[in-house]
């Protein structure tokens, strides 16, 4: 058996922080990934036209500025293999390949009181113990597989986009893409010149903003490299962690012309998340104010597809309120011969057959089935391991409590266990939430350490508090039923999995602003809300 001061599981974005922050206490740190590559989710993530929707500038770490010159972005929005390459890089620089082991894959981990450790145990029969455990398994990462009648008997390929690591031969090829999120939405779009036709079967028309994914020019690269911190104070103060100005102004306090002005310029800047988030302060937390921002998108699906047919099928019935999807061209892909939308509204699902997808309509014969279904979000890469706290599972607790956390960062009954974007972490642009929760866990560490040398070395378990726990759900569960998100159906309260509806959400409702300062606030009250037991 070896052992270490910490174990981190991951090497994506959160796990190569992690490792960082820990190395620079001074600790001996092992991170393990079952992949065969560092890239966490964007390893696992590579069909066509796989993107970030954060701004390239800012889907990065933001305490290595030497990446701005060293490490550029060809585009406004970073492809998946520029990210992949990115974080190799960060990899390769702070030399962290030495630490990081491969194809090796977390089964348990168990706590145990008696020696203040936890033992790892992998896929590999390798058994590590540390004191520290910290797991970056991603909130994107375990593919959501949907009961489907029928899949099975398909003779053709199945591909679900959440697992994708090769380039799999699509040309001429009848493509049914089964889910209209973030990546079916990119697939379509990006192999809808190739395919000899694509479906794109939906439960629910989505709503779509374009954005600016362009070649980034040389004057916009040297004015962002002299306004980086510039950039990151919008980031610290939105809700979203984007470089935008955060909006308080209402959409009902202008008129319906100015209001109709303002966002046809946004949909001719292709402006993404600023529909949402970037000039109206309320579009998500006013019914009204959604409904305004909805008939505006409606009018121009009907203004850019020209089949009245596609028309209905692709107009959304609800709020915008799941995450915005930003994909530029989407709409105008329905007007090419060759691509088609299946609504399950119109046309239920009936089976999928060994030729294709039967709908009360026909059977659309297909050649690939493409799952682009998600993830089981946030608590999906803990279900598959058996984590054993010091009276039960993190499974077991979270069945009876919900999925929970203090802070994202820990939990009770899990001592010296942290969770890099665990959940209730806020929706938004990763990076700088993993940035600030790793920040406050090496802290925390550094105390713990501290005071473990003062007791002679003495060991010293960091716990989540259960009534500062308590607190925070209960506040997590204030903001979520005041949200507009609270009636959309959508993984943010878990209904688009086999866990079903969780009423506290599993993301922080009030933004990322608010996240920062409450952890920020936690942290200079000398890390309250959590224990330090030796």
């Amino acid at each position: 058996m070896s052992s270490v001061d910490a174990i981190v599981i991951g090497a994506g974005f959160g796990g190569l922080y992690n490792l960082i922050k820990l190395k620079e206490l001074g600790l001996s740190v092992r991170a393990f990934d079952k992949a065969p590559e560092i890239g966490g989710t964007w390893y696992w993530s590579q069909y066509p036209g796989a993107t970030s929707d954060s701004a390239s500038e800012i889907y990065r770490y933001r305490f290595n500025k030497d990446a701005l010159q060293t490490d550029v972005w060809p585009d406004h929005y970073v492809s998946q293999k520029g990210t992949l390459q990115y974080l190799k890089n960060i990899a390769k620089l702070y030399d962290l390949e030495k630490d990081i082991q491969l194809k090796t894959k977390l089964v348990s981990a168990a706590f145990d009181s008696a020696s203040a450790t936890w033992t790892t145990t992998f896929d590999n029969g390798e058994v590590w113990k540390s004191t520290y455990l910290i797991t970056a398994v991603g909130i994107f990462h375990t593919p959501n597989y949907p009961k489907i009648t029928g899949l099975e008997k398909f003779k053709g390929p199945v591909y679900h986009t959440g697992d994708w690591t090769e380039q799999y031969d699509l040309k001429d090829k009848r493509v049914g893409i089964i889910g209209n999120g973030s990546s079916g939405a990119q697939i379509l779009v990006n192999i809808a010149d190739d395919v000899k036709q694509a479906i794109s079967f939906q439960r629910s028309a989505q709503y779509v903003a374009p954005h600016p994914n362009k070649a980034v020019t040389a004057e916009y690269r040297e004015n962002i490299n002299k306004t980086y911190d510039d950039v990151w104070k919008l980031v610290d103060n939105h809700p979203t962690a984007m470089p935008l100005e955060h909006q308080t102004t209402s959409a009902l306090s202008v008129s319906p012309e100015e209001r109709e002005r303002i966002w046809e310029e946004l949909w001719d800047k292709k402006s993404g998340f600023s529909f949402m988030y970037g000039v109206f302060g309320d579009i998500h937390s006013s019914e009204e104010a959604n409904k305004e921002l909805c008939n505006f998108f409606n009018k121009k699906i009907a203004q850019i597809v020209e089949d009245p047919e596609k028309v209905k099928k692709l107009t959304p019935n609800e709020l915008y309120g799941k995450r915005p999807v930003t994909l530029s061209n989407y709409y105008e892909t329905f007007n090419k011969k060759n691509v088609d939308i299946v609504n399950y509204q119109f046309t239920p699902f009936v089976e999928i057959t060994e030729n294709g997808i039967r709908t009360t309509e026909k059977l659309h014969e297909l050649d690939v089935i493409i799952l682009a279904t998600g993830f089981e979000v946030v608590d999906g890469s803990y279900a598959a391991i058996d984590i054993k706290g010091r009276t039960e599972t993190l499974s077991q607790q979270w069945a009876r409590d919900g999925v929970s956390s203090y802070l994202a960062i820990g939990d009770t009954g899990f001592p010296n266990l942290f969770f890099s974007v665990g959940p209730q972490s806020p929706l938004g642009n990763m990076p700088p939430i993993i940035e600030i929760q790793g920040a406050f866990v090496s802290g925390m560490i550094a105390k713990a350490e501290k005071l473990k040398k003062e007791n002679g070395g003495k060991p010293v378990l960091i716990e989540a508090d259960a009534e500062a726990k308590k607190g925070w759900m209960d506040l997590c569960r204030m903001i979520a039923n005041g949200s507009i998100f609270r009636n959309i159906k959508s993984y943010i309260f878990g209904n688009n999995g086999p866990r079903g509806d969780d009423n506290a959400g599993i993301f922080w409702l009030a933004g990322y602003a608010n996240y920062r300062k409450a952890v920020e606030d936690a942290q200079s009250k000398d890390f309250a809300g959590f224990k330090f037991l030796s």
